[in-house]
């Protein structure tokens, strides 16, 4: 019986205890997974202790307290928040984590703020793949590559470890998922500032700017929202043949603002409006005539650029590059970024434009051999090219003379004349006319002797009566010789008065007729006759020596007595 009772009470005693135990740990228990606030009650070399008001005390990792490296900044006394993660059997002590209570606090705050689409604050500072984590507040987030920007970021070191807000894109609390945008967030500040810049737009402001993109064409400027197009002609007043030669992506910009359509909301924005226009003073600044040094900027087909200052261009023409090379490429002559010396030839400030020679430096070629060669002087040089008019010599190292095929005999024809040269051929010719302004000298070879025709040509006169030589038979009339020198034409219809003996047929080669001068052509050492001419003038003669028709007289009766008196007058010489 005694036994029995021990037995009971000693049952009892244990199941007392138990339920003793049970009431007092059972409810600390409870508080797992559960944020509190604890104080903190003393510090060790690696945790806190810290009283959260249970029946034991619980610790934290110092380190939880501070980032890797840092001294926690906690001391006794300090109340933090704090997760209780479980109860240690062995010392009785509550294992607490500062970070998974900053991570709790936060993920509350994170779905609020996803739910109601707010933005929050957070802070880069690594990177994975395929983007960048995320501080929120405690809680740990993924930003994509994609969701950094609006563009594309070469460099994102500048944005670590500062504070910036955030959109939620999707969170998953269960896995721990946060996924998070600042792209969303300037695009959403973008489309405000557009709203607003768009509002207050005007032509003539003078606005700040980052180069967005580059085309052949120009740049595209984010003024804060809204693009605007820098053209290429307006980046600078100098010549700017390539938008990336002034300007590179990124770069902060002002320009002002040049046109805007309210409509289509199109921008033209301008760089070099904004500095002095050099073209104000340049008819002053740059008289015709005057002579500056210069930079080759572009060279064209039809001619080369010249920069005289900056903004200030003029165009050398192909015609004004040199005295001597008239069929080379500009680019022969002048290469891109060459200094060279030009004179000013003209100025149109209204139309932007200056007119430069480049040949204009150097002394004139055909000047110099004017004064040093006068007319009717003689010179020697080396035939260089002979074409089907002429032979050309050289007179210097870049100019050459002209021999036409006409003056290079007085007896032979021109064609037969050039057969007498060969190209390389040293010769003596005469100066017969200098052309400056055609660039012209003309030559002779012929006139380094005297013209054997000249005394046969001063002898015979428009309208006298000669004796000539038949020495050829044409189609359309017949060809003679007068004076054995001087060669004439007589044409089919003047070689007879009467149609049906104007026949070139009816003369033999060597036949002597008589025919009258209608002209003299003294260069070419030829004379056009007529025979019908001087039957014509005859018969006129013949009426008015013996009569008219009108005193009862008939021409033959006319011609009959002039006959007549001429036979009686050579009857009585014989």
């Amino acid at each position: 019986m005694a036994e029995a009772t021990q037995n009971h009470q000693d049952h009892f005693a244990g199941e007392d205890f138990a339920t003793l135990l049970e009431e007092s740990l059972g409810q600390d228990i409870g508080f797992e997974g559960s944020v509190v606030t604890g104080r903190i009650v003393r510090l060790t070399d690696d945790y806190a202790i810290v009283d959260v008001g249970l029946k034991s005390e619980g610790r934290v990792p110092l380190k939880e307290f501070a980032p890797v490296g840092a001294k926690p900044e906690i001391k006794p006394g300090d109340m933090v928040e704090l997760y209780i993660e479980r109860y240690e059997d062995r010392d009785g002590l509550i294992l607490l984590s500062r970070e998974k209570a900053r991570r709790e606090e936060a993920w509350s705050a994170l779905e609020k703020a996803f739910e109601s689409n707010q933005r929050i604050n957070g802070t880069i500072f690594g990177r994975v793949k395929g983007g960048f984590t995320v501080d929120l507040g405690g809680a740990m987030a993924f930003l994509p590559g994609s969701q950094v920007d609006i563009r594309p970021v070469r460099d994102i070191n500048p944005m670590i470890g500062v504070a910036q807000p955030f959109q939620i894109l999707k969170m998953d609390r269960a896995r721990g998922n946060i996924v998070v945008s600042r792209r969303a967030v300037l695009e959403e500040t973008r489309a405000e500032q557009r709203s607003e810049l768009i509002q207050g737009l005007a032509e003539g402001m003078i606005l700040d700017g980052v180069v967005k993109n580059i085309t052949d064409y120009g740049a595209f400027v984010d003024l804060g929202g809204v693009d605007g197009l820098l053209h290429v002609t307006d980046i600078a007043w100098k010549r700017v043949n390539h938008p990336s030669e002034a300007l590179q992506i990124g770069q902060p910009v002002r320009v002002q603002v040049i046109r805007f359509n309210s409509e289509t909301h199109r921008i033209s924005l301008g760089m070099k409006q904004l500095e002095a226009d050099p073209w104000e003073n340049v008819a002053n600044k740059y008289p015709s005539g005057s002579r500056f040094t210069g930079r080759v900027t572009n060279i064209t087909d039809y001619g080369a650029f010249v920069e005289l200052e900056a903004g200030v261009e003029g165009l050398v023409h192909i015609s004004e590059m040199s005295w001597t090379k008239k069929n080379v490429h500009p680019g022969k002559i002048v290469s891109t970024s060459q200094e060279v010396d030009v004179v000013v030839l003209d100025v149109d400030s209204s139309k932007r434009r200056i007119s430069l020679g480049l040949k204009q430096v150097q002394p004139n070629p055909w000047e110099q051999f004017a004064e040093t060669h006068k007319v009717g002087s003689e010179i020697e040089g080396e035939i260089r090219n002979i074409t089907e008019f002429g032979l050309f010599i050289g007179l210097s190292a870049d100019i050459d003379g002209m021999v036409h095929m006409s003056d290079l005999s007085w007896d032979e024809a021109g064609e037969a004349a050039m057969a007498n040269y060969k190209k390389g051929d040293v010769v003596k010719a005469k100066v017969l006319d200098v052309d400056v302004e055609k660039e012209r000298i003309s030559l002779g070879i012929k006139q380094l002797q005297a013209d054997p025709a000249a005394d046969a040509l001063a002898s015979v006169t428009k309208g006298s009566v000669v004796t000539c030589v038949v020495t050829g038979i044409q189609a359309n009339g017949v060809d003679v010789s007068v004076n054995d020198v001087l060669v004439g034409f007589i044409r089919r219809t003047e070689l007879s008065r009467d149609k049906a003996e104007q026949r070139p047929e009816r003369f033999s080669v060597g036949e002597r007729i008589d025919a009258k001068i209608v002209t003299v052509d003294k260069a070419a050492r030829r004379l056009t006759l007529t025979i019908k001419g001087r039957e014509v003038e005859e018969d006129k003669q013949a009426i008015s020596d013996y009569g008219s028709a009108d005193s009862g007289a008939s021409l033959g009766d006319i011609l009959g007595a002039a006959i007549r008196r001429r036979n009686e007058n050579d009857t009585d010489v014989e």
